[in-house]
C-alpha cells in the first residue's frame, strides 16, 4: 500500500484546457442566485406545512431554527432537502411537522414572518416531511465580476462545457476547511480518534467516500480517458459511465474499468477498508455532470453572467472550475456547510 497523506487535498486535473482567465465570485449575495428544483409540490393537505423560502446572508440551518421557533416546534420537526450557501440569494423549500389539533387553533401564517435575512414566499400543507436529497436539482444564475483573460479562450471553454459537461467532482465544500474532513475521517476509521457526534461522523464518512470517488475520476482524466466509456463500465440511467461510492460488497465494474478502480482503492486501502467496516454499501455516481439550459452573456467587458441547472448532488463549482479561476471576498473564508447540491 502506498503511503498517502490526507492533510491537503490534491489538485485534481481538469477535463478542458485551462483558460488562464480569472474573476471575482460572490462580491454581492445577488451575484450567486440558487433556486431549488423540488421533486414535487405540496398537495394542500397533510400534517406537514411546506414553506417556499427565499434567504440572503443566512445559512439553511439558521433559517430552520428560526422557522421552528416561529411555529413553536422542536428543530427536529423542520425538514429541508439540501443545504444552500450563506453568501447568496437562494430559494428552497422547508417543511414543518404541524399535525391538525396539536394545540393549534389554526395553521400559522408564516408568510407574515418578518426577518432581515429571509422571507416565506408561500406555504401549503403536504403529506410528508422534506428529507435530505428530496430535490431534482438546482438552477443557478451567477454574476462573475472583474473578468480578466482571453475572451476567445473563455468562450471556447464555455461552449465545450455546454456541449460535453464537466467532471462530476465533489466540491471543496464536501471536504471542509483545507480538506480537513478527509484527515479527520481517516483518523476516525483508523480508530486514532473517537467521534461520538453522529452528525460529525456522517460528515467525515461522506468526505472520505467523496475523496475516493474524486481520485477515481482524476485517474481517468490523467490517463486521457475523459469522455470515454471503458470496457466493464457501469452506466447510469442516462447512459453515462459511473464511479464508485465505496462500501461493502463487490465492485460493480469489470475488465478495464474495474482494474482502474481497484488500483485507486489499493492506493487508499486504509480509507476503503475503513468504509467497508463502517457499514457503507457500494453505490455509484455519474462521472460526468451535464449543466442543462446553459446560457451566458456579457453585460460589461469584464462581467460575465452565467446560468444553468444541475441535478441534485452536482456542484456549480465543478462547472466554474472548468471555465476560469474564481476568488471570493475575505468574508467567505469561514467554513460553511453549504454545498449547492
Amino acid at each position: 500500500m502506498t503511503d498517502v497523506s490526507y492533510t491537503r487535498l490534491p489538485l485534481w486535473p481538469r477535463a478542458h484546457p485551462v483558460s488562464g482567465a480569472s474573476a471575482t465570485l460572490k462580491r454581492h449575495n445577488e451575484d450567486f442566485i440558487v433556486t431549488e428544483l423540488p421533486l414535487q409540490l405540496p398537495s394542500g393537505e397533510g400534517e406537514h406545512l411546506w414553506l417556499d423560502v427565499e434567504k440572503s446572508g443566512a445559512n439553511t440551518a439558521f433559517v430552520a431554527q428560526q422557522l421552528a421557533a416561529a411555529a413553536g416546534v422542536d428543530e427536529r420537526d423542520v425538514g429541508y432537502a439540501g443545504l444552500k450557501d450563506r453568501y447568496a440569494v437562494t430559494r428552497q423549500w422547508f417543511s414543518i411537522y404541524l399535525p391538525y389539533g396539536k394545540g393549534k387553533a389554526e395553521t400559522p401564517d408564516l408568510t407574515l414572518l418578518q426577518h432581515p435575512e429571509f422571507k416565506v414566499l408561500f406555504q401549503s400543507r403536504h403529506v410528508k416531511k422534506l428529507r435530505p436529497g428530496d430535490l431534482r436539482g438546482n438552477a443557478f444564475r451567477l454574476v462573475l465580476r472583474d473578468v480578466a483573460g482571453d475572451r476567445d479562450v473563455l468562450e471556447a471553454n464555455l461552449r465545450a462545457v455546454a456541449a460535453q459537461g464537466v467532471p462530476n467532482y465533489f466540491g471543496a465544500q464536501r471536504f471542509g476547511f483545507d480538506g480537513g474532513n478527509v484527515e479527520q475521517g481517516r483518523a476516525m476509521l483508523a480508530r486514532e480518534i473517537r467521534v461520538r457526534n453522529p452528525k460529525k461522523k456522517g460528515i467525515y464518512l461522506s468526505a472520505v467516500r467523496s475523496f475516493v470517488f474524486n481520485e477515481v475520476l482524476a485517474q481517468r482524466i490523467q490517463q486521457g480517458l475523459w469522455g470515454q466509456t471503458l470496457p466493464g463500465d457501469v452506466m447510469d440511467e442516462a447512459g453515462q459511465p459511473t464511479g464508485p461510492l465505496w462500501g461493502r460488497g463487490r465492485v460493480a465494474t469489470s475488465e478495464q474499468a474495474q482494474a482502474l478502480e481497484m488500483a485507486v482503492a489499493a492506493r487508499h486501502a486504509s480509507l476503503c477498508d475503513g468504509m467497508e467496516h463502517a457499514g457503507l454499501e457500494q453505490e455509484r455516481r455519474a462521472l460526468v455532470a451535464r449543466p442543462a439550459d446553459m446560457a451566458w452573456n456579457w453585460p460589461q467587458p469584464d462581467e460575465l453572467v452565467l446560468s444553468f441547472s444541475l441535478p441534485a448532488g452536482n456542484y456549480a463549482t465543478s462547472v466554474l472550475d472548468e471555465i476560469l479561476r474564481t476568488t471570493e471576498p475575505e468574508r467567505h473564508a469561514e467554513a460553511e456547510p453549504a454545498p449547492a447540491e
